[in-house]
């Protein structure tokens, strides 16, 4: 781990600097996250994920209020110190003399940034594109991709509404028919996930729709079977990883796929407005680029960064939190994520009443879980534990199921946790009290 972290640092301080940390408080805040990392390297992930002293580190390094328990990390996180100052400062740099700064010699250096999501990820640099969201990144492959009158798209009625969205209004305009299936809630196995998608496929399939994590339950699908059962069939599989990158230490072999979208602002802890695309080196000719772009451009993955003017702020500050996960380390990241969610899960399982839609399989969850509480509306709980608790959580009610998810962070406490479960305790046992 550390021989990789001092690769990377080395490869991008050649030349373009992106990576290079340029202020004494960036510099000290990072040599500290080193610095702890050096000091559990002894330690195994999962043996590392309860080491209080070493995570103590990682919560110092966000500046996030204290006032409120924030446990709605699912739909974007906040940033480390290193990656707000970062982003501060390129934001100056770029007002000076803005179209020779931005254009010349700010822009070029996303190309380093780009190379540190490709190791990430575990693929070319060339199969890589900086977006702003997974929105993005999913919208450019769900309208790109060639389909004719009559072909049948296919995803789960739990997957995220935006991309069910756009897959409906391909649907209207085009002919098309989107099929939408119910997988299985907190399943034994997740081949059952598995399975449910293979039942689903016709001869008519040309395109299926699955979510590497989805966002309501945090079920963690069975992406690499599904992948694979559509391939032998010929069938496009793209994989919604809103969710899962940076979260849970995976690599793109792990998957099998051939399209991958991502937010970089959530896992990643990347500026707001930052996200990821994957596309495979010989399916980048065949997708359509959102934004039109030359036709030299074709096999070219930048054709779908085509957007017109933006910051190369948010861009290039994706770099220092390359730096910042790799510092702690991904699967330590991922152990300790997992530990969090086991912590408040465990405590609260044993209180009757309370119920999970969530799996405690470490296969098939990892930072986010959803509870309910018997008798109680998800939505009436949620306001409670915010508007008397200032405990902040993602009340969710879906055709299904319904229930409160949790998302804790690597800044969370077991203080904070340990508050959250007597608050839910007490509702479990008393209910809500009279408004």
């Amino acid at each position: 781990m550390d021989i990789d972290r001092r690769k990377f640092l080395a490869s991008a301080g050649k030349g373009l600097g992106l990576m290079a940390v340029s202020s004494a408080t960036v510099a000290s805040l990072l040599k500290n996250v080193q610095a702890a990392g050096k000091s559990v390297d002894h330690l195994s992930p999962v043996e590392a994920a309860t080491d209080e002293d070493f995570w103590a580190t990682i919560q110092q390094s966000f500046s996030v209020t204290r006032g409120i328990i924030n446990l709605n990390n699912g739909g974007v996180s906040p940033s480390p110190r290193i990656v707000t100052e970062a982003f501060v400062r390129y934001t100056w740099q770029q007002e000076d003399a803005t179209a020779y700064t931005m254009w010349q010699i700010l822009e070029p250096q996303s190309e380093t940034v780009r190379t540190g999501l490709a190791e990430i990820f575990g693929c070319d640099a060339e199969e890589i594109a900086i977006t702003r969201n997974a929105s993005e990144s999913l919208e450019i492959l769900m309208m790109g991709l060639d389909l004719t009158s009559g072909d049948e798209i296919l995803t789960s009625t739990q997957d995220y509404p935006r991309m069910i969205t756009t897959l409906k209004q391909r649907e209207l305009r085009e002919g098309l028919k989107l099929k939408l299936i119910p997988i299985p809630i907190a399943p034994a196995k997740a081949d059952e996930i598995a399975a449910a998608y293979e039942k689903a496929i016709t001869p008519r399939t040309k395109l299926i729709l699955v979510s590497h994590q989805i966002n309501l339950t945090g079920q963690i699908n069975p992406v690499k079977k599904v992948c694979e059962l559509a391939r032998a069939r010929g069938i496009d599989t793209i994989v919604d990883g809103a969710h899962a990158f940076a979260q849970f230490d995976f690599k793109r072999d792990d998957l099998q796929c051939d399209y991958y979208g991502t937010s970089l602002h959530k896992w990643l802890y990347a500026p707001k407005g930052t996200g990821m695309l994957y596309v495979k080196k010989d399916k980048i000719a065949k997708v359509w680029a959102l934004m039109a772009s030359e036709d030299k451009n074709k096999n070219d993955i930048r054709k779908f960064e085509e957007i017109g003017t933006h910051s190369a702020a948010m861009r290039l500050a994706i770099g220092e939190a390359v730096l910042f996960h790799r510092a702690i380390g991904g699967k330590r990241k991922e152990e300790r994520l997992r530990y969090l969610s086991r912590y408040w899960m465990n405590n609260l399982k044993a209180i009757p009443k309370v119920g999970f839609n969530t799996s405690f399989d470490p296969t098939q969850s990892c930072a986010i879980a959803n509870f309910k509480v018997e008798g109680i509306d998800p939505v009436k709980l949620g306001g409670y534990l915010m508007s008397k608790h200032k405990i902040f959580t993602t009340p969710i009610v879906h055709e299904e199921f319904s229930g409160v998810r949790i998302t804790p962070n690597v800044y969370t406490t077991l203080w904070e946790l340990d508050r959250f479960c007597s608050v839910v305790g007490d509702v479990a046992r008393k209910g809500l009290p009279a408004a």
